[in-house]
């Protein structure tokens, strides 16, 4: 396949790192020192002149190790200028009321698969929203030959589709929060009750390609979430935290997993300490240093956190995300930045016998991701105290991905499309036949009223495929990052699989 090359045209969105610029809700700068430039649509922008100066122009070519390979390229690239997308029914100094407490809600990263779900859910539900993302979601997809299966809009034509239909405004900050000037100006000018934190590398793949990857990874989501902390410390000492965890940080031991914590009785003596971690790549260990930087900030500053473990999440339409095709969710499909269920999905539409890691007995929980934002706005809307670190179990079934592999060819049958499973090598370093019982009952006890995985989810999930099917790229389907063979020199993933 010839070779592909994308030139970016960069603005001062990737240029003057650390303003925030009102925009006028259309992707408009209000003002500009500089003349406006180009910006490329699939970053998230709209064609439209922007404020700043074009400072940087670079190709990307699949073949050739791309210049945002680095960390610091990729940083300079994410430090965006602030696009704060203002309400224009002055309603941001109205609070909706929930249970008497104002209801401000930051969504840190807000134009991925759970942030955008999430943003839009909490919108409906009455919050005032501002979604804070830096856009580098997107340009993985173009570093890496990757797409989602969905055709998605750019942020800018999400959030007016959304203000039309809705009426209701999302406020939106386009920036890096490693970049702590940026994160300290949209705190301030937000001014939010609640931070939910999704801003983050969130593949144990992408973190295992090579060196570089698993430093921006570590990099981009610690010292991430470092600076969320200081920033609520400094300028929102009340504001509760919602930050996105993973089940994953947990490994597969053979006892029970507890919620956060478990009670130990050791030589007469007894103790409820954090549950152990056996994390299993260096995404799933960035999310443990996550963790114990949020607990100890809680114990020592008085801070008040939510720490979500979340399951494997699947399926791609909320109510909200089905109103138009501009709203639709991403959904991927490839070897790096898929879940299991939507893969196979995928898998089952085009013929592709679906990939099964290893013996195919890796069982994880996993929820649909109507779940996922009804969770965060139950944790949201039932903060623990100032000081309390809690931690919920976010998941609502488990399966092996045998047993998933099993529904989906039966579901495949329904639709009259025969699938086939194949056990291919395992590319990940992990126990494939183990023990695996995971407690979630606190979300349950808060008021979830799960969605368990049903013939019409995957029925719903298939037709999506169907709608989609030339969209799917054949070359994306099969694993092609092994945790073991893992090293210093830059990879361009796909390349091999593209020659």
């Amino acid at each position: 396949m010839a070779n592909a090359v994308a030139s970016v045209r960069c603005y001062e969105a990737f240029a003057a790192l650390n303003r925030v610029v009102p925009s006028d809700g259309r992707g408009h700068a209000q003002s500009s020192n500089a003349a406006g430039c180009k910006v490329f649509h699939n970053l998230g922008f709209n064609r439209g002149e922007f404020t700043g100066n074009c400072s940087h122009s670079i190709r990307v070519s699949r073949r050739k190790e791309p210049r945002w390979q680095s960390v610091g390229f990729v940083r300079r690239m994410a430090r965006a200028t602030a696009v704060a997308a203002r309400n224009e029914t002055a309603q941001s100094l109205s609070a909706v009321s929930h249970s008497g407490k104002c209801s401000r809600v930051m969504v840190i990263g807000g134009d991925g698969y759970c942030g955008w779900a999430t943003a839009l859910h909490l919108s409906k539900q009455g919050y005032e929203v501002a979604i804070v993302d830096s856009l580098v979601r997107r340009l993985f997809d173009e570093q890496l030959g990757t797409h989602t299966l969905t055709p998605i809009a750019s942020l800018q034509k999400r959030v007016k589709r959304w203000r039309d239909l809705s009426g209701k405004s999302l406020s939106v900050y386009v920036g890096d929060i490693c970049d702590f000037e940026f994160l300290e100006s949209s705190l301030r000018a937000f001014a939010p009750d609640a931070v939910v934190h999704f801003g983050e590398q969130r593949s144990a793949p992408y973190s295992m390609i090579d060196r570089g990857r698993a430093i921006f990874t570590q990099h981009n989501n610690v010292i991430g979430t470092l600076n969320v902390l200081f920033a609520i410390k400094e300028f929102a000492a009340e504001c509760h935290l919602v930050k996105l965890g993973t089940m994953g940080e947990y490994g597969t031991p053979n006892i029970d997993i507890e919620e956060g914590f478990i009670t130990i009785n050791h030589n007469g003596r007894s103790d409820t300490l954090p549950y152990p971690k056996q994390a299993s790549s260096f995404y799933h260990l960035s999310k443990v240093h996550d963790s114990h930087n949020i607990a100890f900030t809680c114990k020592a500053w008085g801070l008040r956190a939510t720490d979500l473990n979340q399951g494997v999440v699947y399926g791609v339409m909320t109510p909200e995300t089905q109103l138009h095709e501009e709203l639709i969710n991403r959904l991927d499909y490839d070897a790096i930045f898929g879940t299991a269920l939507n893969r196979f999905c995928v898998q089952a539409a085009i013929g592709h016998p679906l990939t099964v890691y290893g013996k195919g007995g890796q069982t994880r929980g996993y929820l649909d991701i109507r779940d996922t934002v009804r969770c965060v706005e139950l944790a949201i809307a039932n903060p623990p105290n100032l000081g309390e670190f809690r931690v919920f179990n976010q998941f609502t079934e488990q399966f092996s991905v045998n047993e998933l592999a099993k529904l989906v060819i039966g579901a495949g049958k329904k639709l009259g499309i025969e699938v086939e499973a194949a056990n291919v090598p395992n590319p990940r370093v992990e126990a494939e036949e183990h023990y695996y019982n995971a407690k979630h009952t606190k979300l349950v006890e808060l008021g979830l009223e799960p969605h368990f995985l049903s013939d019409a989810l995957l029925d719903s999930l298939l037709n999506v495929a169907i709608k989609y099917l030339d969209r799917v790229d054949r070359a994306l389907i099969m694993p092609d990052v092994s945790w073991k063979k893992v090293g210093v020199k830059p990879r361009t993933v796909m390349s091999e699989n593209m020659a």
